[in-house]
């Protein structure tokens, strides 16, 4: 009979009381009892993170997190080993380190439409970021035709077309910084120009400036209950970034389109996408139409020993 929980599994039959578990576990809610590992029986989601610690690093594989799902191990463009690998055991560090200084911000893409496995493939590999509390509370949202892409796309331009109107009107401007809001001046001084010129050229050139012609968007959102879900999300998104890299396709970050998104809940609507949920990150997606030589450096950041 197996020592059941909402939320850990562990078999009696398979376990050998190594205590490897009960050292492991964040939450310290794993015990001996008579050299067998138990679950503390108030044990629930709201103490336990679901983190599977625990089942990782049973060398009997005594343990099972029913919250989680195996198939999210399971790839279609790729076949992955799944045994951990240890720090210092992976590749060399060299090839990571080329991997992330490689990978730049595509603005120019082929109108190859992008497979949904490789979509699917890559929210995988995108919930394998850490998140607070170990909450996992994302969610994803795929456009996967260029169509649906344009659709998003004119919803925010009607958007930015509303917010540069506004921002025109100098007094309401100036009298909403009066009173501490400052934030129509605010994007008034540093983004009003940009954006003008932006839609002038999406309008009379046909050009793409939002998502620079890309066959597919993801948007990743956050559901209520987690902790820190804008982190969470960028941490999510730079899983996506550097995998779907090695897959061949170039990515962009769209600050502006989760701007609009922030602001106006009809265009979350038109999605489908909750009330409940809110979107942190767009990633536009597409095989890239553009060859880089060298990889380049950064401007220096500020470090601190302490």
């Amino acid at each position: 009979m197996h020592s059941t929980s909402p939320s850990v599994n562990i078999d009696p039959a398979s376990c050998v009381g190594c205590g490897t578990c009960t050292r492991i576990c964040p939450s310290d809610i794993l015990s001996l009892e008579n050299n067998t590992a138990r679950a503390a029986p108030d044990t629930d989601t709201a103490r336990c993170l679901q983190c599977g610690h625990c089942m990782a690093a049973c060398p009997k594989n005594a343990i099972t997190i029913p919250a989680q799902n195996p198939d999210l191990l399971d790839f279609a463009t790729f076949t992955m080993n799944h045994a951990w690998l240890p720090p210092g055991k992976a590749l060399p560090t060299q090839y990571l380190a080329r991997l992330i200084c490689s990978r730049r911000s595509c603005r120019h893409y082929r109108q190859t439409p992008v497979e949904k496995q490789k979509l699917t493939d890559l929210i995988k590999l995108a919930v394998f970021a850490p998140s607070g509390t170990n909450s996992q509370a994302w969610s994803f949202t795929c456009l996967s035709s260029r169509p649906e892409v344009l659709a998003l796309g004119q919803s925010i331009k009607d958007f930015f077309e509303r917010l540069n109107k506004k921002a025109e009107n100098f007094l309401l401007r100036k009298s909403l910084a009066l009173i501490g809001a400052k934030t129509l001046d605010h994007y008034y001084t540093n983004y009003y120009e940009s954006v003008k010129t932006a839609m002038e050229q999406m309008e009379k050139e046909n050009r793409d400036r939002l998502f620079h012609e890309a066959p597919a968007v993801i948007l990743i959102g956050s559901s209520p209950g987690a902790t820190c879900p804008k982190e969470d999300a960028l941490l999510a998104a730079g899983n996506i970034l550097l995998a779907a890299h090695t897959m061949g396709l170039g990515t962009c970050l769209i600050g502006y389109a989760v701007a609009a998104m922030s602001e106006d809940s009809s265009i979350q609507k038109q999605l489908g996408i909750p009330e409940s949920e809110t979107i942190h990150a767009a990633v536009a997606l597409g095989y890239p139409d553009e060859t880089y030589q060298r990889i380049t450096g950064r401007k220096q950041p500020t470090i601190r020993f302490q």
